[in-house]
């Protein structure tokens, strides 16, 4: 795969090349050219079509975004030469170049197994990891956010006596009430909790994460799977609480969240990443998703 994408790399910068400026290329240069690309694909795509799919769908999918990318670059650098005028070399030539360069590192970029991290050695535990990584950067990013916001979203007219005519102040659109703030304490303490939970068992794949069967192949794949789940419910629940916050959203949203978190956690407990040992935060974390979950209840009781 390094030395395909390699290759790949190289006859992107002769085609590129070949159609920086005049005079015209022959039209045996050009066909000559042209299978050079066209072999450098082919072999991009067959090596990712010999990756077996009993390897896991995690590592399979990240190989197959990553040759995908390449080809869809290569794609949009003939159109771009295709298009232009045989004058010079122009800008968007140059930027369709680069990035057909840039799909070809991101193999660099693919999962490796830490022993053999000299050169791209990867397999489903390696690629599990990287996915439970990412997948809590969002969630951090998330949590960071809204600790932002509810630091510099104080209530802008808290200086203003209430309208006696219409019972309120200012614009409620911009601000939390009091209610809201309560609500939103119980919020982000299941938004910390996710964050617990993703990085424990990131902590967890990697000390015991093993892919010497089918079964626990499968295992890593469906954590992978539901850690895909948790991140975008993470921003979900974080959009629904800014203001004027709709508390009916909220409480779907956060059902959403604890149905993710609890899945997540019971698989874990029960797939062969989890010994005994590690059963304790296991439960602990299942008991701050259902603290914070039984006080959401209680404060949007009457939404449902």
């Amino acid at each position: 795969l390094v030395q395909t994408f390699k290759v790949t790399s190289q006859e992107a910068t002769k085609l590129s090349l070949a159609f920086s400026g005049p005079p015209l290329t022959s039209a045996e240069d050009c066909r000559k050219v042209s299978e050079d690309v066209q072999n450098a694909i082919l072999a991009v795509a067959t090596v990712y079509y010999w990756l077996p799919k009993g390897q896991g769908t995690t590592l399979r999918k990240m190989v197959r975004d990553a040759t995908t990318e390449v080809v869809e670059g290569m794609i949009q650098l003939t159109e771009t030469i295709l298009s232009a005028p045989l004058e010079s070399l122009s800008q968007e030539q140059l930027i369709s170049t680069g990035g057909v360069w840039e799909a070809c590192e991101q193999v660099s970029n693919l999962p490796r197994v830490p022993q053999f991290s000299s050169f791209c050695f990867a397999d489903n535990q390696a690629a599990v990891a990287s996915a439970l990584a990412a997948c809590l950067g969002v969630v951090k990013d998330a949590l960071e956010e809204m600790e932002h916001a509810l630091v510099e979203g104080q209530d802008p007219y808290s200086d203003i006596m209430e309208d006696e005519e219409l019972g309120f102040r200012g614009n409620r659109d911009t601000y939390w009430s009091e209610a809201d703030r309560k609500l939103l304490s119980s919020c982000m303490g299941l938004m910390k909790a996710s964050k617990a939970c993703l990085k424990k068992v990131l902590g967890v794949v990697k000390a015991y994460g093993k892919t010497d069967s089918p079964e626990q192949i499968a295992q890593l794949d469906d954590l992978a799977d539901i850690a895909n789940e948790i991140s975008p419910s993470v921003d979900e629940l974080a959009l629904s609480m800014y203001p004027p916050m709709n508390q009916l959203a909220v409480r779907l949203n956060v059902n959403t969240q604890e149905a993710f978190l609890i899945n997540f956690l019971h698989f874990c407990r029960t797939s062969h990443v989890c010994p005994p040992s590690e059963e304790g935060w296991v439960q602990f974390l299942t008991g701050a998703v259902d603290h914070n979950m039984n006080k959401i209840k209680n404060f949007t009781q009457g939404q449902l």
